[in-house]
C-alpha cells in the first residue's frame, strides 16, 4: 500500500514551489497531493496527458510527479499535439523495475524514478534532489565516470567498458551516489537515504549492493568493496578504502 502521513520532518523541506501531480487513480493523487502540500510545497492536478499539457500551459510549475500509467502520457511524451512548450523536471512513478521497459519520459535530462507501490518518503527524498539539482545550476545531464565504468544521467543509463548495464531504479541510484563519491567508504545509512531516502534495515543495502556488484563487476576487476563494520566504496582494489 501507499504510504501515508505525517510528514517526516527532516523531509518537510518544501519552499513553496508548485508542483503538478499526475496520477492515474484519484486516492493516488489526492495522497499525493495532501503530503506534498504538508511537506511545504504548492500543488495542483491533472488525470491525463491533456490536462498535464493544459497544465503547464497555464502554470509554470517547479516539477511534476507522473503516473507513468497516466492516460495520453505517450502523445505527450512523443510530441503528439498536447506535448507542452515547457516541460518541468519529471519525477515518474513506474510499476516495472527495469528502466528499459519504461515509456518515454516527459524531460530529457531532469527526471527520476520511484517504484510503485510508493513510499512517501521517497517520494519527497526525489523531489528534494531534483528541485536542488535544477535550482542549484546542478541539471543531472553529465557523466560520472571512474575506470571503465561511466554512468550518464542524459540518457540515465551505465556501462562497463563496452557493456550495457541493465539496472534498476534503485541500483541506478546506488550506482550513481557510489560514483559522485568514488574512494569514500559510505555508511549504510548514507545508502539508504540516498537511495529510498529514508533508512531500511532488514538486510536491504546488503542485497541492493550484491545485486549492483553481480551486474557491474561480472567480467572484470572488482570496482565496488565492501569495509566491514563500516560500509562500501567505489574504486581500483589497489586503492584505499
Amino acid at each position: 500500500m501507499y504510504g501515508s502521513s505525517p510528514v517526516p520532518q527532516a523531509l518537510a523541506r518544501g519552499g513553496g514551489e508548485r508542483l503538478l501531480v499526475a496520477a492515474s487513480a484519484p486516492d493516488t493523487t489526492e495522497l499525493l497531493t495532501s503530503t506534498l502540500e504538508l511537506a511545504g510545497y504548492r500543488t495542483g492536478a491533472a488525470g491525463s496527458g491533456a490536462e498535464v499539457a493544459r497544465r503547464l500551459a497555464e502554470h509554470r510549475f517547479a516539477l511534476a510527479v507522473v503516473d507513468a500509467e497516466l492516460p495520453g502520457l505517450e502523445d505527450l511524451a512523443r510530441g503528439g499535439r498536447c506535448r507542452p512548450a515547457y516541460r518541468p523536471p519529471v519525477l515518474l512513478l513506474v510499476a516495472c523495475e527495469s528502466l528499459a521497459r519504461l515509456v518515454p519520459e516527459l524531460a530529457a535530462d531532469e527526471r527520476d524514478y520511484v517504484t510503485k507501490p510508493v513510499r512517501i518518503a521517497e517520494v519527497l527524498a526525489r523531489v528534494r534532489v531534483l528541485l536542488r539539482d535544477v535550482g542549484g545550476g546542478g541539471r543531472p545531464g553529465g557523466t560520472l565516470d571512474h575506470a571503465d565504468l561511466v554512468l550518464d544521467d542524459g540518457t540515465c543509463r551505465a556501462r562497463r567498458g563496452a557493456r550495457t548495464l541493465d539496472l534498476t531504479p534503485a541500483e541506478y541510484r546506488l550506482l550513481r551516489h557510489l560514483l559522485a563519491n568514488a574512494r569514500k567508504v559510505l555508511s549504510k545509512e548514507q545508502i539508504s537515504r540516498s537511495v529510498w531516502g529514508e533508512f531500511r534495515g532488514d538486510n536491504a543495502i546488503e542485497q541492493l549492493v550484491s545485486r549492483l556488484r553481480r551486474k557491474v563487476d561480472r567480467g572484470g576487476p572488482a570496482l565496488i568493496h565492501t569495509r566491514r563494520g563500516f560500509g562500501y566504496w567505489l574504486g581500483e582494489p589497489s586503492e584505499p578504502g
